[in-house]
């Protein structure tokens, strides 16, 4: 899809809220996907909230909210998401469906796009929907995750994980990264960019959970890598080395790569290959420049170099990938 296209009606994202709902995790669906837009202003998703029963909803703050739709709007969802929800006898604590929960989940028509965050991802595994799946949820609650459902190949340092039909988050602010990840796959890049913009939010987050984990003994001060990422994102047409960027902080290669990793999350090389595929999407998406050209400025060096890491990363080619994003055909 362009972003001059305007869909023949607006994705439906259902959003179910139970008893202990986080209200962040609640506000922050509505507000990014409210504000993709298509060119003309048309927005291109409707958010609404559903309980399991019409009326006051607990929160794990002070206040409650008051929900007016029933478990009868699961059936006309095209995505579902499910907040975390703290408190006694929620499934995100005792791994068991809560009342009433699991006849509202029949409810949703199968092929509905499906996604929790934080701990609703307990919800997804006691439904059985992540069985054999990779998944992610909140780091602290890892641990408890797997040993009740050792069915589900968990994944506690990853800020999402994509399963296809079923997409799972972590900690609240991940949420966030999950949205625009899904406004991303349905809209293309420049579209999440824009919510990403206006929510003053990074509309790509480096890393996973693993930075965010305490470390058990504070560990010094180091030196930022920051100036050598920055340099690279100048110059990714480059064959860069680890020698360049670590010499652009004045670094050892292997003291360069360990505070890299403290720092961002992920290794130099694979935070690299992931901005090359930024910058080749967004050139497919907002460019006619042959692929060639693109896998060059992109730094993949070669066209096939290219198709094999966007095939390895987002399950496609880049003439599928334009098709979809541009309304090119494919050739």
């Amino acid at each position: 899809m362009t972003l001059a296209e305007v869909p023949a009606r607006p994705h439906r994202v259902v959003v179910l809220a139970r008893d202990g709902v986080l209200p962040m995790e609640l506000g922050l669906v509505h507000q990014l996907f409210r504000r993709a837009r298509a060119a003309d202003g048309t927005p291109l998703y409707e958010v609404v909230t559903c309980a399991l029963r019409p009326g006051p909803v607990a929160t794990d703050a002070d206040f409650p909210i008051d929900v007016r739709r029933g478990p009868d709007e699961l059936a006309r969802a095209d995505t579902v998401v499910l907040p975390a929800a703290h408190g006694p006898g929620s499934t995100d604590e005792t791994g068991r469906l809560e009342p009433g929960l699991g006849a509202a989940l029949d409810r949703i028509r199968p092929g509905t796009r499906i996604a929790s965050i934080c701990t609703g991802a307990f919800v997804l595994a006691a439904a059985g929907l992540l069985d054999g799946r990779r998944a992610t949820t909140h780091w602290q609650s890892a641990a408890r995750f797997r040993s009740l459902f050792p069915a589900v190949d968990l994944d506690p340092d990853v800020l999402y994980e994509d399963a296809g039909d079923v997409l799972t988050s972590a900690g609240e602010a991940a949420g966030i990264d999950l949205c625009l990840h899904l406004i991303r796959t349905d809209h293309g890049a420049a579209v999440a960019n824009e919510v990403a913009r206006a929510s003053v939010v990074s509309p790509h987050r480096d890393g996973g959970q693993a930075q965010y984990v305490a470390r058990p003994v504070p560990e010094p001060a180091v030196s930022s890598t920051g100036a050598a990422r920055a340099w690279a994102l100048d110059h990714l047409d480059r064959p860069l080395t680890l020698r360049d960027l670590a010499g652009r902080e004045s670094m050892s290669v292997r003291t360069f790569t360990r505070r890299f990793r403290e720092e961002v999350g992920v290794s130099p090389g694979r935070w690299l290959t992931a901005r090359r595929i930024d910058r080749a999407r967004h050139l497919l998406e907002e460019t006619d420049l042959p692929v060639d050209r693109i896998a060059a400025d992109a730094g993949f060096g070669t066209a096939a170099s290219l198709r094999a890491h966007l095939r390895a990363e987002l399950r496609t080619s880049p003439s599928a990938y334009r098709a979809t994003f541009r309304g090119v055909p494919v050739g």
